[in-house]
């Protein structure tokens, strides 16, 4: 079943192959999705200092009775931090606010603040990155990685510092996939992580995924979720009702070669903008 299931990095660390994605989500509505998503069988929650419930899911961890060893926990450096001394800072915060003693997986949240997007912050990454590296190798991190970034600014990193990201989380659904920079992470071995794997929901409204849907006794929902599987993504999907919290682990179907190939060329059926924060 899918909610047992691993992939692994290249550091050896495992990751469950999906996980509950908590982006907009209130304090409130974080930690009652993340009880929800444990005791469905979620292994994995994705959270982010930005997001301002990094507090919330650290509770409903704590409150759940689950071991703090089987629950992967992702957090994100906010993107507007670009110095070895603030990652340090605001790392310790976010240890802080989620009441556990280490991270499973670190990442830098965009290579750019978001209210300047493209714009070169290079060497802040670097620094960053340094001091990133720094804690994993006190063991305070179990596997560090970025988010939203590209080649270059990946290649930057690794040039800069030798150490390569584990993971790179990017917007990544059927329409929308960044074929690229895929293809570069997956041949260097640096898993993809897939939030918005609905598009943002836009998905779910979408008739031209019926057929597919019907063929395999699912939902659109389901169907889009399974998809980022079957491309050995990482999908995180985000939900605070209960029932889709569950239905969005009930994946546990295969999708025929010729039908992804046929979700492949729905290009631009949703939004393709490459970001969100």
């Amino acid at each position: 079943m899918i909610k047992d299931e691993f992939y692994v990095l290249e550091n050896g660390v495992k990751i469950p192959k999906i996980g509950l994605g908590t982006w907009q989500s209130s304090k409130e509505d974080a930690y009652k999705a993340s009880l929800y998503a444990i005791k469905a069988g979620y292994k994995h929650i994705d959270t982010a200092y930005v997001y301002e419930n990094e507090d919330a899911v650290g509770k409903a961890i704590k409150d759940s009775g689950i071991k703090r060893e089987d629950i992967f926990i992702t957090t994100k450096l906010p993107a507007d931090v670009k110095t070895y001394d603030g990652a340090y800072e605001k790392f310790y915060e976010s240890l802080k606010n989620l009441g556990v003693d280490y991270i499973d997986l670190y990442l830098i949240h965009a290579p750019w603040p978001w209210t300047n997007q493209g714009a070169d912050y290079t060497e802040g990454n670097i620094e960053a990155w340094k001091a990133m590296i720094e804690l994993y190798n006190k063991g305070l991190i179990r596997a560090i990685g970025v988010s939203n970034f590209h080649e270059s600014d990946i290649e930057a990193l690794i040039k800069a510092t030798n150490f390569k990201p584990m993971v790179n989380q990017i917007r990544y659904f059927v329409g929308n996939t960044q074929a690229p920079l895929t293809r570069y992470c997956q041949n260097n071995k640096i898993l993809v992580e897939a939030y918005s794997p609905l598009a943002t929901g836009e998905l779910v409204n979408m008739d031209i995924l019926d057929n597919l849907a019907n063929k395999y006794n699912t939902t659109r929902a389901k169907l889009c979720i399974r998809y980022c599987l079957e491309k050995n993504t990482l999908p995180l999907p985000k939900s605070v009702h209960e029932q889709r919290i569950i239905d969005n682990l009930d994946v546990d179907f295969k999708i025929d070669a010729t039908d992804i190939e046929y979700l492949d060329s729905l290009v631009h059926i949703a939004s393709t903008r490459k970001y969100r924060s």
